[in-house]
């Protein structure tokens, strides 16, 4: 079983550009300020052969177990209690404080064994503040530099006791795994094309406030993620892994994502760009609602950006519970989103409650549908058939007394479904009737609430062999 080790200590000692070094990626959100990492973060790490799962933590710090700072230590407290070792970090240049000395009394407390780290050792300064580290009793700290790389032999050293060595029989099966066909796995894949090793990518966006986080808590059925009334407590995307009815399915939680004039802080600009990265990873995005003020000019945003990324498209109206009028509300906003959201026309609209935990079940079912429909392909000659009907009751327009020539169409690949579009003039056909086609496509083929790609191609039709 794989190891777990959490990073911890007050804010802004290098606890996330370690867990970036040790991830091998810029996951975690790096910024000079303290306090920058609310929620903890989970990620497969490596530090040569030793394999681990590495626990990214909000810093420390003394406050109300009901406050923002309460409920962030209560995180970390989870993240120690999960972990096989703590790696307890100070901030070497600036030496130990009271709050340094407090929290070694926690994590001594927890009874978990634990490795001193001293970052920021590079230069003198920091050499002094390794050797005031001893005196927190934690045994002999262990002098690194997350920015730099400096020490990861030492770290290695500290934590390779910690890994029981594998006989010759485990090391045979894992040269025998990793010399498998990477589309071994294929062959466990259901029919919606999800494996036990493949699950589903779902990234939850909307709105700072609108409860993402409520809703990931809810359907983890713990509190993983941190919450309350305050609005933009999440800033990192978070993932985690989860299964609904066998099915795995990885979440992503995500920042609120404001108004572009709005945001003026950096740290915003990064958050928001992390939930952009998140969409772009994802294969379907649920654009999360409040349901007593949707359809906010937000809301139609996130919408136009995860169908302009290519992403399947789901819409949950969260906060139901607190509709008066339930049936007038979700018929007068699937009429909205007829003529709103016409570029993901059909989009599934699911009344849910993250609070309560009501509408969830619903809210997955329309999640795989969307997937579904993402994945579906259509044959070349049901296309060309419904083609040559479409152009009968509406010819395209004539361009300079020269009628434009559409020829041939087929399906260039799925997620998401695009088309080619064979022909003369092609450049010259309206947008009008572009539309005209897409909307056709979606209803013929049954493609609703996902982005559909149509693209012109000139000359003469590939496909047509009587041509060679």
């Amino acid at each position: 079983m794989t190891a777990t080790i959490a990073i911890v200590g007050r804010p802004n000692v290098g606890k996330s550009t370690l867990f970036n070094r040790l991830v091998g990626r810029k996951l975690a959100l790096v910024d000079d300020r303290p306090g920058v990492t609310r929620d903890r973060r989970e990620g497969e790490a490596t530090l040569g052969d030793l394999r681990f799962t590495v626990i990214d933590t909000a810093g420390l710090e003394e406050d109300d177990a009901h406050a923002l700072a309460g409920r962030m230590r209560a995180q970390t407290e989870t993240a120690i209690a999960q972990a096989d070792v703590v790696l307890f970090m100070i901030d070497a240049r600036l030496g130990l404080t009271p709050m340094d000395q407090g929290f070694a009394d926690l994590v001594r407390r927890s009874g978990k064994p634990v490795i001193l780290l001293a970052n920021k050792a590079e230069g003198n300064k920091g050499r002094d503040g390794v050797f005031e580290a001893f005196s927190l009793g934690l045994g002999d700290p262990v002098p690194f530099s997350a920015e730099h790389g400096e020490g990861t032999s030492d770290l290695y050293e500290a934590l390779a006791p910690y890994f029981p060595s594998e006989d010759a029989d485990d090391e045979e099966a894992f040269d025998a795994f990793d010399e498998a066909p990477e589309d071994a796995a294929d062959t466990d894949e259901d029919e919606d094309g999800i494996g036990p090793d493949r699950p589903l990518r779902v990234t939850i966006i909307g709105r700072p406030n609108a409860g993402k986080s409520t809703l990931v808590n809810r359907m983890l059925g713990e509190e993983r993620l941190l919450t309350g009334p305050e609005a933009g407590i999440t800033r990192d995307t978070i993932s985690v892994n989860w299964s609904w009815r066998e099915k795995p399915v990885k979440l992503f939680d995500t920042a609120g994502m404001r108004k572009r004039a709005r945001i003026d802080e950096k740290l915003e600009k990064l958050a928001v760009a992390d939930s952009i990265r998140a969409i772009r990873f994802a294969e379907v995005v649920v654009v999360l609602l409040d349901a007593t003020i949707p359809f906010e000019k937000q809301d139609l945003t996130l919408v136009d950006l995860t169908e302009r990324e290519g992403r399947a498209v789901v819409i949950g109206l969260n906060k139901w519970d607190l509709v008066a009028d339930r049936q007038g509300l979700l018929a007068e906003l699937k009429e909205k989103a007829g003529y709103m959201l016409a570029q993901v026309r059909g989009v599934e609209i699911v009344p849910l409650s993250g609070l309560a935990g009501d509408g969830i079940d619903r809210l997955m079912q329309a999640v795989f549908r969307a997937y579904a429909v993402w994945n579906r392909r259509v044959s070349t000659a049901r296309i060309n058939r419904w083609l040559e009907g479409v152009l009968s009751a509406h010819p395209p327009p004539a361009v300079a007394g020269r009628r434009i020539k559409i020829r041939y169409m087929t399906q260039a690949k799925a997620r998401p479904p695009t088309f080619a579009l064979f022909g003369n003039q092609l450049e010259h056909l309206p947008v009008s009737y572009i539309r005209y086609l897409t909307n056709n496509l979606r209803d013929a083929f049954d493609l609703p609430g996902t982005p559909v790609r149509l693209h012109r191609r000139g000359g003469q039709n590939p496909y047509d062999k009587s041509k060679g």
